[in-house]
């Protein structure tokens, strides 16, 4: 059997049985659609690891021999797959993206200052700001010749009322954009004339579609290297967000020093197990990665045959990155919030556009990373739900 079916033979009842929020969230009669999970296990060295790791017992707080094993792995994958030469010394684990942004917007950022956040966005990055006492300035991504792209001049008018801190999420969650280096260099120019700083968040970087390249910011010139903190981790592509495992890498001297005065109780959170996950995502994971971007690519072209056949009104842009997929369903007449009334009419759950920023009003985020069946099952039902009317 190849991988290929494999992943096809998966079943509603399978997922169900193993519990994840995905399927247990919105009960047995739901499909799945909405958290950014996927539905294929992970990779075979990943496993191995966490099984060695369990029989070792290995269940203490972090050593820094693995703190460093880890730091290794991350650094090699960045230079053998963006050619971007991290230090290891400037990799620190963290529990989670979010936890890196937290530490950005603390310690890496102007004190009060808003945060600049393009959109539609990932959606904790509109409500966390709050929490430590910062505002957001919305900036609705442009469109170009049908691509959603980041507009330079308003992001401009965001650092010139005040706004110190910019959110890259490349590649993009939830557009799916993969930004090539000419818009870097020129977001670039923008933060350097304002003085600003950049969070790169690149957890969904492994996942990229031929044609499409991730360039990490960082990596672009000395100037982003001198601005940006970035964020990434082996959680997205390799399926393993449960073991709260991440890691934010530093490029440039002030930072660092930075850093080493926050000491070692900012960077806290990174389970053993997610660490020993994580460490063999990057070093011995990419077989499997290929089969699954394959797989993803092929579901990728399904969904845009099954919304010309099925919701031929839905508007979207086939995702040169990730595994979601960013729906117009202001055609089909549900309103504001299409995701509430898909779910409820259909047990069909995605993540609702208005929960993205404002422009996501009468659009929803689709996650892909499942079977091919049940990828037929989630468009068909949307189309049963949408015959029903207007909301």
């Amino acid at each position: 059997m190849t991988r290929a079916s494999a992943f096809d033979a998966v079943t509603v009842d399978t997922l169900r049985e193993r519990g994840s929020l995905k399927w247990t969230l919105y009960g047995d009669d739901s499909l799945g659609a909405f958290v950014a999970e996927m539905d294929f296990g992970t990779a075979p060295p990943v496993l191995e690891a966490l099984h060695a790791a369990v029989d070792a017992v290995d269940f203490g707080y972090l050593p820094p021999r693995a703190a460093a094993g880890l730091a290794a792995a991350c650094a090699g994958w960045q230079r053998d797959h963006y050619g971007w030469a991290v230090d290891p010394d400037r990799v620190r684990p963290l529990a989670d993206v979010l936890n890196g942004f937290e530490i950005a917007v603390r310690h890496f950022s102007r004190p009060g200052s808003p945060v600049i956040l393009p959109t539609p966005a990932y959606m904790p990055f509109l409500s966390l700001p709050a929490a430590l006492d910062r505002t957001v300035i919305e900036v609705p991504m442009a469109r170009d010749n049908g691509r959603h792209v980041l507009d330079l001049d308003a992001i401009d008018a965001a650092f010139a009322a005040g706004g110190h801190l910019l959110v890259l999420c490349n590649p993009h969650n939830p557009l799916g954009r993969v930004h090539t280096a000419e818009e870097l260099t020129a977001l670039s120019e923008v933060v350097a004339r304002h003085g600003g700083r950049v969070f790169a968040d690149e957890i969904h970087a492994p996942l990229t579609y031929p044609g499409h390249r991730h360039i990490p910011y960082a990596s672009l010139s000395p100037t982003t290297a001198g601005h940006t903190v970035t964020a990434t981790s082996a959680s997205k592509a390799w399926n393993l967000p449960g073991l709260k495992c991440a890691q934010l890498i530093i490029s440039n001297d002030a930072d660092a020093a930075t850093v080493e005065r926050l000491g070692p109780y900012t960077f806290n959170g990174a389970a053993s197990l997610g660490v020993a996950a994580n460490t063999a995502a990057y070093t011995a994971g990419g077989p499997w990665l290929a089969e699954v971007v394959a797989y993803l690519d092929g579901n990728r072209r399904a969904l845009a045959d099954l919304l010309a056949e099925h919701l031929p009104e839905v508007r979207w842009t086939a995702p040169e990155g990730t595994y979601l997929a960013w729906l117009d369903l202001r055609p089909l007449g549900l309103g504001d919030h299409p995701a509430r009334v898909l779910r409820e009419r259909s047990g069909i759950a995605l993540v609702d556009g208005p929960d993205c920023g404002a422009p996501g009003l009468g659009h929803a985020r689709l996650n892909f990373a499942t079977p091919r069946p049940i990828l037929r099952r989630i468009v068909a039902g949307i189309a049963e739900a949408a015959r029903r009317g207007p909301a």
